[in-house]
């Protein structure tokens, strides 16, 4: 069993860190997105599928194809950010999976349900959005999570004639304290959580 980690990374990964909206003017390497990938790719999914596909977008031509897609509210943030990950997956994420999970026949699973293959696609390369985050807050980097841009528009500019599709973009870089929102309230244990 692992033992648990130091107040310091709790506050580091949960509750200190924050979603960012403004970004210092430091740039994220490509190094370190690489970091952030070896450790995010560690995170479990269902038979080990890992659906996520990650397009990291660092560059003015890369922000200027992304921003068509963009709503309104997302537009200047994501412009500014160091880096813009698209978070996607992969429609025949299953075509991996003899290397993947080697301890049977895990790609007809797949391959015999559509139904089954989106639904473990989408689930699974959203939890690995979440280990982006945890893998970008463990390496001293902020994120900013967003849903709000147009999935077509985004699919058609970086993933026409593929089979990934997007989930959700990520800002990536370091927060600008300064433009923080005030902490916003959760969900008490009482109202989220039953024990049975």
């Amino acid at each position: 069993m692992s033992e648990a980690v130091t107040p310091a990374a709790l506050d580091a990964l949960f509750t200190g860190a924050r979603t960012h909206n403004g970004w210092q003017a430091r740039p994220v390497s490509d190094h370190t997105l690489q970091q952030v990938y070896d450790l995010l790719k560690m995170g479990p999914t269902s038979a080990n599928c890992s659906p996520a596909r990650f397009v990291f977008i660092r560059t003015p031509a890369g922000k200027e194809k992304l921003s068509p897609a963009l709503s309104g509210g997302n537009l200047a943030k994501t412009l500014s950010a160091p880096v813009t990950a698209i978070v996607a997956w992969d429609s025949e994420f299953y075509e991996q999976l003899p290397a993947l999970f080697p301890h049977g026949d895990a790609r007809s699973w797949f391959t015999s349900s559509p139904q089954l293959a989106h639904e473990t696609a989408f689930r699974n390369s959203s939890m690995q959005a979440a280990y982006l985050i945890y893998a970008c807050r463990a390496l001293g980097l902020d994120t900013g999570p967003m849903s709000g841009f147009d999935r077509e528009k985004v699919d058609a500019a970086f993933f026409a004639g593929t089979t990934w599709h997007s989930n959700l973009l990520v800002n990536i870089g370091y927060g600008d304290s300064s433009k923080l929102f005030g902490r916003l309230p959760r969900l008490s244990f009482s109202d989220a959580c039953q024990l049975v």
